[in-house]
Order: structure tokens, then C-alpha cells, then sequence
């Protein structure tokens, strides 16, 4: 989707400018931390802990996100390296996000010796928000553009509406998983992953101006397209997924 002279902030008073990427992001990271202290509270988990947490996975889950963009971004930052580091601009590879949040948050349970499928479980609805909100920013940064069709009812396919509602309808899922309280330790977290990874390829992927294609085909008319280097990584993040919950099931 794209708007013809949207600003991507928010506001700007002198030197002091408030883009609405950041303030998306700031807004998932409160909505996570109210979710982890609430229902890890309930858990027996303290305040500081998930505080503590939260810390290494925001930091992690940056570097890892941010490392990765850059990566299948290299000849870009490599001819305007002073940009790597402005992630207020946009620009957080999920799937990198994810790794590193993973690495970050095991190595400090660990040393904590906490249980780290418990506190995953609960990290799962400010993920999903976030992934909710930070779609809608991209649309006032103009990124994450969807691909020109000639049949549908747009020029180009909104892709940023199709994560944002993704994002939407896996917090619901988890919600409604949650409440039932039938799950292992483990079981969410997995679950949401296993969903992102396949509505991910599927829709947004699939309708997303990428120039990451590997080789495939691309149908003008309806602006769909594939395989995207997304879509080649699916098939082994869904057997890692599906291997997690056939083992929290076992358990």
C-alpha cells in the first residue's frame, strides 16, 4: 500500500522528531511487559525476572533482527553503512528477530535456571501485537510494499494490512489456546511460530514486492509471486516447530 505523501512521523518539534515505527515498537514492547508481569505473576515468576527478561530479549531480539535485514541487505548498507544502526527507520527481519531472541532469552534462563518454555509461552501476545502495530508503521514508512496487480481492487496489493492482520489473528488464537489452560509448557510459543511461519509465506510473502526471489514465477495480474528466499527457509522452520510440539506432547 502506498499513500502519497504520508509522513513517517508522528511529529516533529525541532531537533526532537517521534517517527511512527519507534513509537510502534516502544507501544509492542509496554504491551509485552504487561502481559509477561501479568500472567507471570500468576505463575510464580517475580517482577524482576521478567523485567530482567524482557531487557535481554528486546536487546537480543534487535540484534538479531537488525543483523540479519542488514545481511540480505548488504550492497545497500555497505554503500550507506551510517544507516545500519537506524532502526528507527524501520527494517527488523523476523525471523532474525526471532533467533536472536531465542539465543538471547535460553542463555539467561539458563543461567537463571528458569524454565524458558513457560516464559516463552508468555512472550507470545506482545509478539504478536507487536507484529500487529509495527505492520501498520511500515505503512507510513512506505516499506514492505505489496506488488502491482492489474485484477484486484487496489494498484498494489496492501501486504502491511495482510501482516497486521496476521499479527491480529494469531493473538486471538493464542488467546482463545490460552484460556482453555489444556497446553504443555512450550506448546504457544511453538504453536504461534508454526502459524506466523505459514500465514507469513502464503499471504504476506507471497503478495510482497520482494527483490529477495530466489527463482519461481509471478503472476502480474493478481501481483503474486514466488519463491522468495522466505519462502525457500519455510519448510525447514515448519519441521523445527513441528518437531518442538511432538516433543512438549511426548513430555
Amino acid at each position: 500500500m502506498i499513500i502519497e505523501g504520508i509522513s513517517p512521523y508522528v511529529f516533529e518539534v525541532g531537533p526532537l522528531a517521534v517517527r511512527w515505527y519507534g513509537l510502534m515498537f516502544a507501544v509492542s514492547i509496554l504491551a509485552g511487559f504487561y502481559f509477561m508481569r501479568k500472567h507471570g505473576l500468576k505463575k510464580g515468576f517475580d517482577e524482576d525476572t521478567i523485567f530482567a527478561l524482557l531487557l535481554v530479549v528486546i536487546f537480543s531480539l534487535v540484534i538479531g533482527a537488525r543483523a540479519v535485514f542488514v545481511f540480505v541487505n548488504w550492497s545497500y548498507f555497505m554503500a550507506n553503512p551510517e544507516l545500519i544502526i537506524r532502526i528507527d527507520q524501520g527494517g527488523l527481519a523476523f525471523h532474525g528477530g526471532l533467533l536472536g531472541g531465542i539465543l538471547g532469552s535460553g542463555i539467561y534462563c539458563r543461567l537463571k535456571n528458569l524454565s524458558w518454555f513457560e516464559l516463552a509461552d508468555l512472550a507470545v501476545p506482545g509478539i504478536a501485537i507487536g507484529m500487529t502495530l509495527v505492520r501498520i508503521a511500515n505503512i507510513f514508512n512506505q516499506e514492505i510494499i505489496g506488488r502491482e496487480a492489474e485484477l484486484f481492487f487496489f494498484d498494489r496489493q496492501p501486504t502491511q494490512i495482510y501482516g497486521s492482520l496476521i499479527g491480529l489473528t494469531l493473538l486471538l488464537l493464542h488467546n482463545y489456546l490460552a484460556r482453555r489452560g489444556e497446553s504443555k509448557p512450550g506448546y504457544l510459543f511453538w504453536s504461534f511460530v508454526l502459524g506466523y511461519t505459514l500465514l507469513r509465506a502464503l499471504i504476506e510473502e507471497t503478495f510482497r514486492e520482494n527483490p529477495l526471489v530466489a527463482w519461481g514465477y509471478i503472476n502480474d495480474a493478481w501481483g503474486a509471486g514466488f519463491f522468495t528466499t522466505v519462502h525457500l527457509f519455510t519448510p525447514a522452520i515448519i519441521i523445527i516447530c513441528l518437531y518442538m510440539l511432538r516433543k512438549i506432547k511426548a513430555q
